[in-house]
């Protein structure tokens, strides 16, 4: 058995993708402009991953199941049963859904709910897709925003109190009661908030257009959602938690993490990200997919958040460690310069993706765009033929 194959990733094509990052890196022609939102890398059942062999192209969801030892190896096989992870390329143009995740327990009492009310898997009011939790870690391939947990109480009240229409709801928070302004909120009757919403997106259109603010603003990221007119009424009620969340920027190479609970969207840029093997989203608006709100309230971790932004712990002289406090995955950057050698001893099916460079393992060469799959418990070597950048994901012992 080969220690090494490449691999083939599938493509999403979600109208809020770019059109050409992806395409730039992996050297596909977008004749026809798609947008070109994730790149998907791994054996989840609905965009399971290829692996280029001997006697052709291999899929890989169907290869685990067949010798689920082979490929995964004994403990991970015991542990899980399946390749615990997803990897993932994404290009946000244009703003993702306000979502949380839930854990593992409530995935899976969630699951079993619908199947036992008999709602189809493939249903829009769907919550959940699979018994698995879905924490994530992403880390910047641009410079990127997003919005992560909610601002620190003091922090909160102020940003309420510096928009007239956002100060009755300072009432509701209480000095730091986020349970019940969200919940306040997102049950308001659609032309309550519609009343509080629309002036505050005149006053955003307004200070855009000035110059005044900047991507650190609220109301900059408001406008970009409305950015072609703001509606005179049914105003998306996820614009509050653009202001009531932190927006975190992340530089070029650094990342965070964001467990189960954690109210948060992507705004803008590009990342890889690493996630359990799940497609369970619970959605709290900027977006025109299904809403549950009752459900939603059920999940979201009602506390303060810090973001901690992850810059990497050092391993070697050629890798740093990106922590993620879960079983299901870790992430690692290489970063060899042109002719270094670089030998990597594997414990699970492990990818790794080349984001700059190129490099030769087991023979075969990976330039940028490319993904290696690595089997587990081998002993590889790869050289950099350029200065190389490469990213690893694994399952941790």
């Amino acid at each position: 058995m080969q220690k090494a194959y490449k691999l083939l990733g599938k493509h999403r094509h979600y109208d809020w993708g770019g059109t050409t990052f992806l395409p730039n890196l992996m050297g596909v022609e977008n004749v026809n402009h798609l947008p070109y939102a994730e790149y998907w890398m791994g054996a989840h059942p609905l965009a399971a991953s290829t692996i280029q062999t001997p006697e052709g192209e291999k899929d890989l969801m169907q290869l685990i199941k067949s010798q689920p030892i082979q490929w995964l190896g004994k403990e991970i096989t015991n542990k899980f049963n399946a390749l615990p992870y997803l990897f993932k390329i994404l290009d946000v143009r244009d703003m993702l859904s306000i979502q949380v995740h839930p854990s593992k327990q409530n995935a899976v009492i969630g699951f079993k709910a619908e199947q036992d009310k008999g709602i189809s898997i493939d249903a829009a009011n769907r919550n959940y897709k699979d018994e698995n939790h879905k924490p994530e870690v992403m880390v910047a391939l641009s410079d990127f925003w997003l919005l992560h947990g909610f601002l620190p109480a003091a922090n909160l009240e102020k940003r309420l109190n510096t928009y007239l229409c956002l100060k009755p709801l300072v009432s509701e928070f209480k000095g730091g009661d986020y349970r019940n302004l969200y919940s306040y909120f997102m049950q308001l009757p659609m032309e309550v908030a519609d009343a509080i919403l629309k002036p505050l997106l005149e006053e955003a259109a307004n200070s855009v257009a000035k110059g005044t603010v900047t991507k650190n603003d609220p109301h900059w990221w408001a406008h970009k959602y409305y950015a072609d007119g703001i509606p005179s009424k049914n105003i998306d009620k996820g614009i509050l938690s653009i202001y009531i969340l932190n927006i975190v920027n992340i530089p070029k190479y650094q990342g965070i993490f964001q467990g189960a609970g954690i109210l948060h969207a992507y705004l803008e840029g590009q990342n890889i990200e690493l996630m359990a093997n799940s497609d369970n989203v619970l959605r709290g608006g900027l977006t025109p997919k299904y809403v549950d709100v009752k459900e939603l309230l059920q999940h979201v971790n009602f506390v303060p958040t810090h973001p901690i932004k992850l810059k990497g712990d050092k391993l070697n002289d050629k890798e740093i460690n990106y922590p993620c406090p879960v079983p299901d995955f870790g992430l690692t950057k290489i970063v060899l310069n042109v002719g270094e050698v670089c030998t990597i001893s594997t414990y699970s099916l492990e990818m790794l993706l080349v984001i700059d460079g190129e490099v030769i393992i087991e023979d075969i060469a990976y330039k940028a765009g490319d993904t290696g799959l690595l089997t587990p418990n081998a002993k590889l070597t790869m050289k950099a033929k350029a200065a190389s950048v490469l990213f690893k994901s694994f399952v941790p012992k």
